[in-house]
């Protein structure tokens, strides 16, 4: 690995990581600023909720809920500071919510940030600061779904036009972020995973690509969330038992982002996650499903709303924060074939 360059005060991007964004990155001079501050300052986020995690031996309700009414734990409390705290670092992402606050506000900005904000980057940030936080004190493998837009909201847009980046962070036995980038330029889309080196404070490097389309793998995987609503919808019922006789390997954590991320390091896999009357949908599609559908996308992967019969979850805009859907994601095949059979 090659010298480091230091993009925030303790945390470091290794120059081949740094190399690997540039692939997907302008270098016209109009989007300097992911470079310079956006992408840094979200993955030092990354890296203290991980330090947050790592020392919070005692995690426990802090006695609030959001506005959606879901209960906060004192982690979910801290996880949104450090991201909030982040951005205001970054001049050019001006607005931002999340799952724990789920209204788009303007971004306070250091003063020493705010002189230098360019006036052709505007984004929006839209994050769930922790999500899986129902298996934390079980000590299982979390995660942060960070998504960033084009222009002052993601709302009303289109997420195949407007959103460009987005980062998952994977808070396991090791620190690593699934980094995606797709711009509408020539540029190729990117998908890749970085590592925190703990002793360096560096993100390194670790897998320059990721793909979701393995040629013939030796091994398939499902991963089948909100199973209870196999007993509303015969049809996934039938799918679950058609990947059991067909031998597909079951990896099925109750975290969207470990359950996604398998799949990616794995070259293969399907998530599911249908809803029906009884068992209605969890996943909001502005803090979790849009970005997750772009990470899978940019690996080569399809995602789909369950609820509209497989249309693609990129296509359509977010109206309100609060929009909830069941999706089918993964490789394009197992897609596919779970499409056929969920809505033959």
């Amino acid at each position: 690995m090659g010298s480091t360059t230091t993009t925030t005060p303790d945390i470091r991007l290794s120059t081949d990581l740094i190399s690997h964004l540039q692939k997907a990155i302008p270098q016209d001079g109009t989007r300097d600023s992911l470079l310079s501050s956006v992408i840094p300052s979200l993955l030092k986020s990354v890296a203290e909720i991980a330090r947050d995690l790592q020392s919070s031996h005692h995690v426990s309700a802090a006695g609030t809920s959001n506005i959606f009414g879901d209960d906060q734990l004192n982690v979910d409390v801290q996880a949104e500071a450090h991201i909030r705290q982040a951005i205001t670092s970054c001049p050019t992402i001006v607005t931002a919510s999340s799952e724990e606050d789920p209204v788009e506000r303007p971004v306070v900005h250091t003063s020493s940030s705010s002189s230098s904000s360019s006036c052709h980057e505007k984004y929006t940030l839209a994050f769930d600061p922790l999500d899986g936080s129902s298996i934390i004190p079980s000590n299982w493998t979390v995660g942060a779904i960070i998504g960033l837009w084009d222009g002052p909201s993601a709302l009303n847009t289109p997420p195949s036009k407007s959103q460009f980046l987005s980062i998952l962070g994977v808070f396991g036995p090791r620190t690593t972020a699934i980094i995606a980038i797709r711009l509408l330029s020539s540029l190729p889309s990117i998908c890749l995973e970085a590592g925190l080196d703990n002793l360096t404070q560096t993100w390194e490097l670790t897998r320059p690509a990721l793909s979701l389309s393995a040629p013939n793998p030796k091994t398939k995987y499902f991963s089948p969330a909100n199973l209870r609503s196999a007993s509303d919808i015969p049809q996934y019922a039938g799918l679950v038992s058609q990947y059991i006789a067909q031998a597909y390997t079951l990896r099925y954590s109750g975290g969207l982002v470990p359950d996604i991320v398998h799949g990616l390091v794995k070259g293969h896999g399907v998530y599911l996650s249908p809803v029906s009357e009884r068992h209605g949908a969890k996943l909001r599609r502005l803090y979790e499903l849009c970005p997750v559908a772009l990470v899978v996308e940019c690996a080569g992967g399809e995602a789909v709303e369950f609820e509209r019969g497989g249309r693609r979850i990129l296509e359509r805009e977010v109206r309100e924060t609060d929009e909830r859907g069941g999706v089918v994601c993964g490789s394009g095949e197992a897609v596919a074939e779970a499409v056929g059979r969920l809505f033959a």
